[in-house]
C-alpha cells in the first residue's frame, strides 16, 4: 500500500465526504495503517473543524495509530510450541537523535 491518493479525490473542487474517509479505512490493518494515516491526514487538511468528514477523519487517525502501535489479537491465543509475536510498544522505539551518524 502507497500513501499516494487517488487524484480525483484530491481535486480542490471536489466536497471530501465522510464516506472518502470510509473507503481509505475499510481495509485497515496493523501493517498499513500509519500508511492509511497519511492519506487520511491528507484528504480532511483543508476541512474545517465541524466537518463530518474531518471528525470521522480524526477519530480514525487516532484508531489507526493505536492499531500500528498494538496491532490485534488473532486466533485463539498461545499454543504449545508457538510463541507469541510481540506487538510494538511507543515506550520501546528507538529515539531519532539529531546529527550524523556514527559507525
Amino acid at each position: 500500500m502507497a500513501e499516494a491518493e487517488q487524484p480525483e479525490r484530491l481535486r480542490p473542487e471536489r466536497q471530501v465526504t465522510v464516506d472518502d474517509v470510509r473507503q481509505l479505512m475499510g481495509a485497515s490493518t496493523p501493517h498499513f495503517a500509519l500508511q492509511i494515516r497519511e492519506r487520511i491526514k491528507r484528504l480532511i487538511a483543508h476541512l474545517p473543524p465541524g466537518d463530518p468528514a474531518r471528525i470521522e477523519g480524526e477519530r480514525e487517525i487516532a484508531r489507526l495509530e493505536a492499531l500500528a502501535f498494538t496491532g490485534e489479537t488473532r486466533g485463539e491465543g498461545f499454543q504449545d510450541g508457538q510463541r507469541t509475536l510481540p506487538s510494538l510498544n511507543p515506550d520501546e522505539l528507538p529515539r531519532y537523535v539529531e546529527g550524523p551518524t556514527t559507525g
